[in-house]
C-alpha cells in the first residue's frame, strides 16, 4: 500500500470515528431522556428504534442542559471519547506511514524475496538443479524451464551448483566439463546409478563416438548428413553468412560423406578426408569414381552424390581447386590419429543416453589447451544430440530427462540450432543449464540481439565484473 493511500485511510478514520462517538452520545441522552417530544422529530427509524441526526446532541445540550446535567455530562464523555480515540488511531497510522514510506517504489521495488514467495516459486523442493541456499534449505529447481548462470572463473559455480546438481539429478546428463573437475568429484557416484561415459578426443582411452554412424539410411540420410556438413563448414560457430567457398565445399562435403557411408570401408570423417586426398589419383578420378559407383544397386549412382560430383567437375581447375582445399580445411581436425581413432567406432549412440534402461551421463572433456582445435567435434556432438532429440514428441514417453549441463558453453562459439532449440526443447523432456562468465562472452558467441537469455527463465548470477550483466 503506497503512502498517499494511507494518509487518505488515516483522515477517513479519523472522521468515521469522530462521527460514531457523536451519534453514539446523541442516541444516548435520546435514549436516557426516554425519546421525550421536545427532542424534536427522528431523523429515521429502524425497526422501531428512533435515530436523530448526529450533531444533535449539541442542540440539545445547549437547550436542555439545566433539566438533566447529569445526562447530558455522560453524553459529552461518549463525544470526547471519540476525540482520544482518533488521537491514537492517527498516532497509530502515522507510525504506519511513516514505515510504508520506507517501501515506496519511486527508484524502484526490487527486494529479496521472503521465504513464503520462495515457496510459491517452487525453489525449495527436494529435487532439481541447485541454485543456491536460502537459510538451511537448498534453493532447487525442478520445472523444464532452462537456467542461465553468470559466474566469473573461480567464483565456485562449480562447487556451489555443478557438482551438487550433477550429485542429486536422477535422470540422464551431458556435462561439458573442460578441465575435467565434473568428472573427478561426480563420476564414481553417478556411476553407482547409471552408465558413465568420458568423451575426451584427445585422449585415445576415451569412450569413442563416431558422428557419420547416427546417420540413418533412407529418407533421413540427406538431412542428417548435411546437418553434419553445417557444422564442418562453421567449425568456429562464427559464420552468419556463407561465401561462395564455403556453399560450394558445403555440398562437395554432403556428397562425400554420402559416398563413403555407401561405398568405402571406413566409414569415418577421417576417412571422408583420406578419400578426398588420395594421393594416389587426382580429384577428377576421386569425383568420377563418386559419379558412377552403384551406391542404389541397379538404381545406379545416389543422385545426390552423382550431382555433387559433377557440379565440381563442372568448374575450372583453379576453382575446384579452391573448393577441395576449403573443403580439406575443414576435415583436418580427423586427420589427427587420436581424434581419428576416438571418431572410429560408436560405444554409444544418442538414443542411448535417454532411451537405456538406467540413466546415462555423458563428460565432454577437452583440455584447455586443445579447446579451440576440437571444438567443432563437440559442436558436432552437441548439435546431433539436440536435433535428434526433438525430433518426435511421442517419443519423450518412457524417456529418462536430459540436463544439458553446459560450462562455458560461449566457449563452443555459436550453435545456431541450440539458439532456437532452447524454445521449445523443454517440451522434449530436455533442460539446459547454461553457465558464462558475463553477458558480454554471450554476446560475443551469440551477438547483442540473441535469444538465449529470453529463453532461460531462471538466472543465477554470482558476484559479476561488468555492470551490464
Amino acid at each position: 500500500m503506497s503512502a498517499t493511500k494511507i494518509l487518505w485511510g488515516q483522515i477517513l478514520t479519523v472522521f468515521a470515528i469522530v462521527l460514531v462517538t457523536t451519534w453514539g452520545a446523541t442516541e444516548w441522552v435520546a435514549w436516557r431522556l426516554a425519546f421525550q417530544p421536545e427532542l424534536g422529530q427522528p431523523w429515521f427509524r429502524l425497526f422501531g428504534f428512533p435515530f436523530y441526526l448526529p450533531p444533535s446532541f449539541f442542540w440539545w445540550w445547549y437547550g436542555f442542559d439545566a433539566y438533566a446535567p447529569s445526562i447530558f455530562v455522560e453524553g459529552a464523555y461518549i463525544a470526547a471519547s471519540g476525540g482520544f480515540i482518533s488521537i491514537a488511531v492517527a498516532i497509530g497510522m502515522s507510525v504506519w506511514r511513516a514505515r510504508e514510506a520506507k517501501k515506496v517504489e519511486t527508484y524502484g521495488s526490487a527486494r529479496w524475496a521472503e521465504r513464503q514467495e520462495v515457496q510459491a516459486a517452487g525453489l525449495l523442493g527436494a529435487d532439481g538443479v541447485v541454485l543456491g541456499r536460502y537459510e538451511r534449505d537448498y534453493l532447487r529447481h525442478d520445472g523444464p524451464e532452462h537456467v542461465l548462470c553468470f559466474a566469473p572463473t573461480r567464483s565456485g559455480k562449480g562447487v556451489g551448483l555443478v557438482v551438487p546438481s550433477l550429485l542429486t539429478w536422477p535422470g540422464s546428463a551431458i556435462v561439458h566439463d573442460i578441465k575435467g573437475e565434473n568428472w573427478t568429484l561426480t563420476a564414481g557416484f553417478r556411476a553407482k546409478h547409471g552408465r558413465v561415459l568420458l568423451f575426451d578426443p584427445t585422449n585415445a582411452r576415451s569412450s569413442a563416438y563416431n558422428p557419420l554412424l547416427e546417420v540413418r539410411r533412407g529418407e533421413w540420410e540427406v538431412r542428417d548428413v548435411q546437418n553434419i556438413a553445417d557444422i564442418l563448414v562453421d567449425p568456429e560457430g562464427s559464420l552468419e553468412k556463407r561465401n561462395h567457398w564455403e556453399k560450394t565445399s558445403h555440398a562437395l562435403l554432403v556428397g562425400a560423406i554420402l559416398h563413403v557411408l555407401y561405398a568405402e570401408e571406413d566409414k569415418t570423417l577421417a576417412g571422408v578426408a583420406a578419400f578426398l586426398s588420395d594421393p594416389k589419383r587426382p580429384i577428377e578420378s576421386t569425383l568420377a569414381a563418386m559419379m558412377k559407383t552403384a551406391h542404389l544397386g541397379e538404381a545406379g549412382p545416389h543422385p545426390v552424390i552423382a550431382s555433387a560430383a559433377r557440379e565440381l567437375l563442372n568448374k575450372s581447375d583453379n576453382e575446384r581447386s579452391g573448393v577441395l582445399s576449403t573443403a580439406m580445411s575443414f576435415l583436418g581436425l580427423y586427420r589427427d590419429p587420436v581424434v581419428a581413432e576416438v571418431t572410429r567406432r560408436c560405444d554409444w549412440r544418442i538414443t542411448d543416453i535417454v532411451g537405456g534402461k538406467h540413466p546415462t551421463t555423458l563428460y565432454l572433456i577437452v583440455p584447455p589447451s586443445d579447446i579451440n582445435r576440437t571444438k567443432p567435434l563437440i559442436r558436432l556432438i552437441l548439435n546431433q544430440v539436440g536435433r535428434r532429440l526433438t525430433e518426435d514428441l511421442q517419443a519423450k514417453a518412457g524417456r529418462h530427462r536430459l540436463l544439458l549441463m553446459l560450462d562455458e558453453f560461449p566457449a563452443l562459439g555459436r550453435l545456431d540450432f541450440f539458439e532456437s532449440a532452447l524454445a521449445f526443447m523443454a517440451g522434449y523432456g530436455l533442460k539446459s543449464f547454461l553457465i558464462a562468465q558475463s553477458l558480454n562472452q554471450i554476446e560475443k558467441a551469440y551477438g547483442a540481439n540473441n535469444s538465449i537469455l529470453d529463453n532461460c527463465h531462471v538466472r543465477v548470477s554470482f558476484a559479476t565484473n561488468d555492470e551490464r550483466t
